[in-house]
């Protein structure tokens, strides 16, 4: 079946709308960018999502991305970087608030929201998917929260879904940032269940025919991970509140995987994982993804006065030559102090 997808209200062609049946079908529309999400394509998506509430004749809605890389490579770091360097921080603040509004409407979409999780999902890839009610990921899938190596914080509410993980597996991958596959996604509770990228045609026409899509109808829902056997050592060092204790824990522990997950931890910016952990950690205790979301938007706000995310964006997306002068340079020079200050807290 043919779809003719067309830019939305806003007049941006960088998302795409189209109708199939009773179904609502959003695409990011950057390929070349792995559709990495702009302010503009935040509110067409945000514009779009609440007309199709509000019409009777759409009974649900799926979000899938152009090209063959992937859903959503994040929001577009390079632009805010811009911005911000061109001492216009008010268009970060307003991007990220957007943001975070779009993502707790997909969290509490009053009809069915499937995300086709393919290829590369990170960052705000995964706020636009991981909350929806149907979210179907394949085994080849590239899925992240790689902040900490950019001086930021994994932020679009996803520390209220990490905290909830497993054990410490999202300890672990805040901190880390590192890339997990299909089946550690629904084992970390980012993803409902493992399908053929050959199946998702049929998924959206049984959607469009307004069928209740279930995730067990369509896919693995309890594919093998392999994070669920490496909780022999991150439950164990990646507990409590001290980084520099994570650190150490990874750096002597026996087992190969976690001394490398040492280097890696060790690599990202020391105040972007001193700061991850403590905001995990504060994650694990609010009851809603809107705390979480208000969580974000003032460490986002607090970040601007740092330079790790100017220089992390620089060293990988603009010159990248992968290495970043970090300030304070090492997990010793962070103060529980200057952690603290970055919630709003005083010593």
């Amino acid at each position: 079946m043919t779809v003719d997808f067309a830019p939305g209200a806003t007049g941006t062609d960088e998302v795409l709308f189209a109708r199939q049946g009773s179904l609502g079908r959003v695409r990011l529309h950057r390929p070349q960018a792995i559709n990495a999400l702009t302010h503009e394509m935040v509110l067409a998506m945000h514009a779009q999502l609440e007309a199709w509430a509000a019409d009777d004749s759409v009974t649900a809605v799926v979000l899938d991305g152009a090209g063959e890389r992937g859903l959503c490579a994040g929001g577009d770091i390079r632009a805010l970087r811009t911005q911000i360097m061109d001492g216009d921080r008010c268009a970060a603040t307003a991007f990220w608030a957007d943001e975070y509004r779009l993502n707790a409407l997909v969290h509490r979409y009053p009809k069915p929201y499937a995300a086709l999780m393919t290829g590369v999902v990170m960052g705000g890839g995964v706020g636009v998917s991981a909350y929806g009610s149907l979210r179907l990921v394949t085994a080849d899938a590239r899925v992240a929260m790689p902040e900490t190596g950019i001086g930021f914080f994994p932020d679009v509410g996803s520390l209220y879904l990490l905290s909830r993980a497993p054990g410490e597996l999202g300890t672990h991958l805040a901190l880390s940032g590192s890339t997990i596959g299909g089946a550690d996604a629904v084992h970390c509770g980012l993803a409902d269940a493992v399908v053929d990228p050959t199946d998702l045609p049929g998924v959206v026409e049984r959607l469009a025919a307004g069928e209740a899509v279930e995730a067990a109808t369509v896919g693995d829902v309890a594919p093998g991970s392999g994070l669920s056997g490496a909780r022999s050592w991150i439950d164990g060092c990646y507990a409590g509140e001290d980084p520099q204790a994570v650190l150490a824990a990874l750096r002597t522990h026996p087992a190969e995987p976690a001394r490398a997950a040492a280097e890696v931890v060790a690599s990202r910016s020391p105040m972007s994982v001193a700061v991850t952990l403590e905001a995990i950690r504060r994650a694990a205790t609010m009851s809603t993804l809107e705390e979480v979301l208000g969580q974000d938007r003032a460490l986002g706000e607090a970040f601007l006065e740092s330079s790790d995310f100017l220089e992390g964006v620089r060293a990988l997306l603009v010159d990248k030559d992968h290495d970043p002068r970090w300030a304070p340079a090492t997990l010793e020079e962070v103060s529980a102090e200057a952690v603290q200050a970055l919630f709003g807290v005083s010593g």
